[in-house]
């Protein structure tokens, strides 16, 4: 059975362009808007990813860091997360869901029930930041049984035979971290440097989809636009934020800032 988000990949491709992945946090700027930016953006983003609102996100730079404080501050809870994901799925704006989150939250909620929450819940891949290979195997093997997508994460800094272990043990998709910085940084390596890369990653296994993410604007996505897959997350938080500050509909401004983005390399 192929998952929806190889489906996705599959569809994109089909449109000689890469698949746009998109990152909001769960309960941002309330429960209820959430829903409504995931559906708003999904009109123009092939997979979505939501993000578990969380106090200490290490991997995450100042824009993706408010709105999870922001979530936090409206009482966002991993039950909540679970409902605005289902809520998502079974509505007619559906794509496929990948949520994001950190190891000891699964760890504290239980990894077979937080599993068994997310089947029962139609979620169809997980990036865990914090458990990198080969300790993620494990728990990659659970969610390979219960037709979960496991994303493995790969950086400008992983060893050739280390990278060969990682695509090998991959499923649907893989994520290449474009800069060692935390995620809405400024980009510090020039886009034909970042696809030089990524086309080495893609040499070890062609069919396997690759997506780049940090560090990708309306102003750098179109000379990305040779990958499978391209990630946009802090600059939607920055745009979610802004609408909060000048009394704007963050929801409006969400989806059009996506379809600016989908515009770019169409």
């Amino acid at each position: 059975m192929k998952n929806p988000i190889s489906k996705a990949f599959s569809l994109a491709k089909k449109e000689g362009r890469p698949a746009l992945l998109t990152y909001t946090v769960a309960g941002d700027n309330t429960k209820k808007n959430s829903l409504k930016i995931l559906k708003s953006i999904s009109r123009y983003a092939d997979i979505c990813e939501l993000g578990f609102p969380h106090n200490t996100p290490i991997a995450d730079g100042g824009q993706i860091q408010t709105s999870s404080y922001r979530s936090i501050k409206n009482g966002a809870k991993i039950k909540d997360v679970f409902k605005i994901a289902k809520d998502f799925k079974t509505s007619k704006f559906s794509k496929p869901i990948i949520l994001m989150g950190y190891f000891n939250m699964i760890l504290q909620y239980g990894q077979n029930k937080f599993l068994n929450d997310c089947k029962k819940n139609n979620i169809d891949g997980l990036i865990v930041v914090d458990l990198p290979w080969p300790e993620n195997k494990i728990f990659a093997n659970k969610c390979k049984k219960k037709f979960i997508s496991f994303v493995q994460l790969i950086s400008p800094t992983t060893s050739k035979n280390r990278l060969k272990s990682i695509i090998k043990d991959s499923h649907d998709m893989i994520y290449y971290i474009s800069m060692l910085s935390t995620t809405g940084g400024k980009l510090k390596v020039s886009p034909s440097k970042i696809i030089l890369n990524y086309k080495k990653i893609k040499m070890i296994n062609p069919r396997k989809n690759c997506v780049i993410g940090f560090g990708i604007t309306e102003k750098t996505i179109s000379s990305l636009r040779s990958a499978d897959g391209l990630v946009v997350g802090s600059a939607i938080c920055k745009e979610i934020t802004v609408s909060l500050k000048k009394g704007q509909n963050p929801v409006t401004k969400a989806g059009n800032m996506v379809k600016k983005l989908k515009d770019k390399i169409l």
